[in-house]
């Protein structure tokens, strides 16, 4: 897929998961935020897209790691305006390979910092602590991955790049 292809089918797709993310909580009905995890999983699902997710979300990836500073540059901008997309898109929970691990830190670059680089940190460094108990050497992964990473701070925390080197080799 091409960048126009990609870009089609994430706002075709952002479109579709729009209701999901933008939904209101109520945070006072105690059940209902108890179990807001697996209602919004549910809600997902419902939707039934998500094979078709997870293949843009693969070729994004792709694309950005294959891609010259231009076209990573183009894609983080996707995932600034698809905003619904970059909320609800992500690879399947269970991982174990050190491509699994590079797979999601590419995503995590291609989103370069989300909504909240806090969160993106603790996701950084959970994802390094489980590919660390799995064996898997972080190091040339993170380095490689930085190198491709924004160096643009966009929130008074550093870059994704910055986060990536800093924050990366800590377990959490």
């Amino acid at each position: 897929m091409d960048l126009t292809d990609l870009e089609r089918e994430m706002a075709r797709l952002d479109a579709i998961y729009r209701p999901v993310a933008t939904r209101p909580v109520d945070i006072t009905d105690r059940d209902a935020f108890q179990n807001i995890g697996a209602r919004i999983e549910a809600d997902l699902a419902r939707l039934g897209v998500a094979d078709q997710a997870e293949a843009v979300l693969r070729a994004i990836i792709s694309g950005y790691a294959g891609g010259d500073d231009a076209v990573r540059a183009a894609i983080r901008r996707l995932f600034d305006r698809y905003k619904s997309f970059r909320w609800a898109v992500h690879l399947p929970r269970q991982w174990h390979t050190a491509e699994d691990f590079r797979a999601r830190l590419i995503h995590m670059s291609a989103r370069d910092q989300g909504a909240d680089t806090r969160d993106e940190i603790l996701a950084l460094q959970d994802m390094c602590e489980r590919a660390m108990t799995a064996g898997i050497d972080v190091g040339p992964i993170l380095d490689e991955v930085a190198a491709m990473s924004s160096d643009v701070d966009r929130y008074g925390m550093g870059s994704m790049k910055d986060v990536i080197l800093q924050y990366g080799r800590r377990p959490a």
